[in-house]
């Protein structure tokens, strides 16, 4: 199984909780450093939580199933001085 066939499984255990909430997320690139760089989808794209879902969600599902990929960077993550997002503990 590739790198990127792996990051997308790790993915498929987190997207039944995005689709949800009318979300997704897909991987724009994975860098030959390996990181993977993802794009929040849907209301993703602009919730006040997607800090912490990627952080506590996204992120961790990555690290945890694919050990090599060294960091994890979203291209369209609420910005951290929104006043309405939500950031982990």
């Amino acid at each position: 199984m590739t790198l990127h066939e792996r990051v997308e499984q790790a993915l498929d255990t987190i997207r039944p909780y995005l689709e949800t909430d009318g979300g997704n997320v897909s991987v724009e690139e994975i860098t030959a450093d390996n990181v993977v760089k993802l794009k929040l989808l849907g209301a993703c794209a602009n919730c006040a939580m997607s800090i912490m879902t990627f952080k506590a969600g996204l992120e961790q599902a990555i690290k945890k199933a694919v050990p090599e990929i060294v960091a994890v960077e979203a291209v369209n993550l609420t910005d951290m001085d929104d006043p309405n997002a939500t950031t982990p503990n």
